[in-house]
């Protein structure tokens, strides 16, 4: 099942209460990929929204792992919604366990004379001959099938290379149709972490909280079409790290 088969899924949750099942092609380790599950929960809130709002932020904390193969719930609460900003929290459970919390910021344009931007360029072209993750077992989670992750700078996790960077371009794998803000935001977590490829061997790891941020309105655009993706690790110590991307 392709992305947008399972949010499909997630629509039916939500509008019909079908039962929500993740197959376990979109596992991460033992849990859904966060990118998948962000996307669902992205998804769910957004049809909460009015089209005159756009998202700004979204805010994701991983509480606990969200098994595949297993049933889920999607619970979305309204916390405020005002003139020109409202407020949205949207909850993953299983088992009656809290799994993934995501809360979501969308905005009205307001009139305003200031206009800054200094947010760096991402300037460098998609090379032909990238290389890409090949399917190591135990090494490279199952999810990475549904993408094609070209890396220019960085290299694959648990390797002990030098460098605590990625540099490269990202889309989905054979996925020919259009690209929804949903589908878009369950790309945007398809780099492996900065640090794996630190490390000499395979290693727990896993995501506690991811932050986006959104510059312009998010529109639906070609699923075939490359991103640009550059991962920088900020901050490592005591067995957690912090990292900054832009796309």
């Amino acid at each position: 099942m392709n992305i947008n088969d399972i949010l499909a899924l997630g629509q039916a949750h939500i509008s019909e209460e079908a039962e929500l099942v993740i197959e376990d092609s979109w596992s991460q380790g033992r849990t859904v990929y966060g990118g998948l599950s962000t996307a669902l929960l992205f998804q769910a809130i957004k049809e909460r929204v009015a089209d005159e709002y756009q998202v700004k932020n979204i805010n994701v904390n991983f509480v606990g792992p969200l098994f595949t193969k297993e049933p889920c719930k999607i619970e979305v609460q309204i916390l405020r919604v005002g003139k020109n900003v409202a407020q949205y929290i949207a909850y993953l459970l299983q088992n009656d366990k809290m799994c993934v919390v995501c809360q979501a910021c969308f905005t009205r344009d307001r009139s305003s004379k200031v206009s800054i931007d200094k947010r760096p360029a991402l300037n460098f072209a998609r090379e032909k001959k990238a290389n890409f993750f090949p399917p190591i077992p135990k090494v490279v989670p199952k999810f990475l099938k549904h993408f094609d992750l070209a890396i220019q700078e960085g290299g694959i996790p648990f390797t002990g290379r030098k460098t605590d960077h990625y540099l490269g371009w990202m889309r989905y794998k054979n996925l020919n149709t259009s690209l929804s803000e949903a589908a878009f935001i369950g790309l945007l977590d398809s780099y492996p972490p900065t640090l794996l490829h630190l490390l000499k061997g395979p290693a727990s790891a896993s995501t506690i909280n991811w932050y986006v941020k959104f510059f312009r309105p998010l529109s639906q655009g070609n699923a075939e079409v490359w991103f640009a993706n550059q991962d920088k690790t900020s901050q490592a110590e005591d067995g957690y790290g912090t990292t900054e991307a832009a796309n």
